[in-house]
């Protein structure tokens, strides 16, 4: 256990390393990016050492992998945030650990959440996922709603009882106009917010970038960037 906590540390250092150079690159405080760490596949022990080492936010995408791993690590000081997408059956599971949720792309999602949320009297933070390899009316191939269609699940966020709008989530494309192109996507993600935020100030968390391009997510003003293979290693798939 003490190899993986020693391997963890020197993996959250180097990332650490080169957030802090990415913000100090692009003029940004260190202190306006904040890591959350994508744990999915790796077990609670894993994200018990990452808190020892002061990691404060978690990220999962699966339900059925994160809600055991929340159970059996509530005792500890984290914010889990659920990063996939998200079908409706799934909304009473997620809702009970899940302090927010940045995949939300569909009115029937937002129904289903806020419903639970006042049920579990719980305030849940969302972020609405752009596809920004999405036509207009479409949704993307990994989730998203296209950049027409957030003004208006937007002000469904923010009406919905138990919800608090937060802001924008994407994931780099895989095709269209900015496949190969992350720091022009996350640019045009940030675009998008600042739109968002004359009619919705308080909708100011901006979430993209990995471990491959979190350099140009901070560049183009991220506030949050989710890294999981740079901090936890590769994991071999099950099968």
């Amino acid at each position: 256990m003490t190899d993986r906590k020693d391997e963890l540390a020197a993996n959250l250092a180097k990332v650490e390393d080169r957030i802090a150079a990415a913000c100090a690159a692009a003029g940004r405080a260190r202190e306006e990016v904040t890591l959350i760490v994508v744990t999915k596949t790796y077990p609670a022990s894993d994200v018990r050492m990452l808190s020892e080492l002061g990691v404060r936010h978690v990220a999962e995408n699966r339900d059925q992998d994160a809600a055991p791993k929340a159970a059996e690590c509530s005792d500890l000081p984290l914010a889990w945030h659920f990063v996939g997408q998200l079908q409706t059956n799934k909304v009473r599971s997620v809702v009970g650990y899940a302090d927010l949720v940045q995949s939300v792309d569909r009115s029937k999602l937002v129904t289903a959440l806020s419903k639970e949320a006042v049920r579990q009297e719980r305030e849940v933070g969302c972020l609405i996922q752009v596809a920004l390899d999405a036509g207009e009316g479409a949704r993307g191939e990994r989730g998203g709603v296209a950049p027409g269609g957030i003004e208006e699940l937007a002000v469904l966020v923010a009406k919905a009882p138990g919800l608090r709008f937060d802001g924008l989530m994407t994931v780099a494309p895989l095709s269209g106009e900015y496949e190969g192109r992350q720091q022009a996507a996350f640019e045009r993600l940030m675009d998008l917010s600042t739109d968002l935020r004359q009619a919705h100030p308080a909708a100011n968390m901006v979430s993209a970038g990995m471990s491959a391009d979190l350099e140009e997510a901070v560049a183009a003003g991220a506030t949050h960037v989710r890294v999981g293979t740079a901090v936890l290693g590769v994991r071999p798939r099950l099968g």
